[in-house]
């Protein structure tokens, strides 16, 4: 695969997992994950975690790999390049799987005393990546193995940062953040 190439298929099995946690800022609200709970004076997520954010997430994620397969005749003959299908399970994990990262990362902050929407460079970028794939490899290894070959990977984890710097910026410009990051 070419670089083009490698960028048009890293984007494309990734958007289940990208789009996921903007939905969830455009559909948030709600009551908290954690319920208010705190463990060691802290917080266990914070208010930025919530059920209905985290259901339209995944529902929105699951959509978009769903709309992906429907489009995927047409997307290859007109890009001319051959990107995957997602079978049932990774459709449902690689947004899931990004719901918890970004889960994971809230957790992760608290105990370091952050407070929410406070950066943590790097983790902030990837994590809801590198949770959907561990999710991802854990029910769906072969497609993932099949799919995510090591340069893809390394495009995935180049591009994830400044799609997620990006995404951020706007959302903030648009005002749907509170904060660019």
């Amino acid at each position: 695969m070419g670089p083009l190439e490698l960028l048009i298929v890293a984007f494309w099995v990734m958007l289940p997992a990208y789009v996921p946690n903007n939905a969830a800022v455009l559909a948030g609200g709600g009551a908290p994950i954690d319920g208010g709970r705190t463990w060691k004076d802290r917080r266990i997520l914070g208010d930025g975690k919530t059920w209905r954010g985290t259901l339209v997430g995944t529902l929105v994620g699951i959509g978009i790999a769903y709309l992906l397969n429907v489009l995927r005749p047409t997307a290859v003959e007109a890009l001319g390049v051959s990107v995957p299908t997602f079978p049932l399970v990774a459709m449902i994990t690689l947004p899931l799987g990004a719901m918890l990262g970004d889960m994971i990362a809230s957790f992760v902050k608290r105990r370091l005393g952050r407070n929410r929407g406070a950066p943590l460079p790097g983790v902030d970028q990837l994590d809801f990546a590198v949770s959907a794939l561990v999710l991802t490899a854990i029910v769906a290894f072969e497609w993932l193995v099949a799919v995510f070959t090591l340069p893809l990977l390394i495009v995935v984890f180049v591009l994830t940062p400044i799609l997620h710097v990006v995404t951020n910026v706007l959302a903030y410009l648009f005002g749907f953040k509170h904060e660019p990051w």
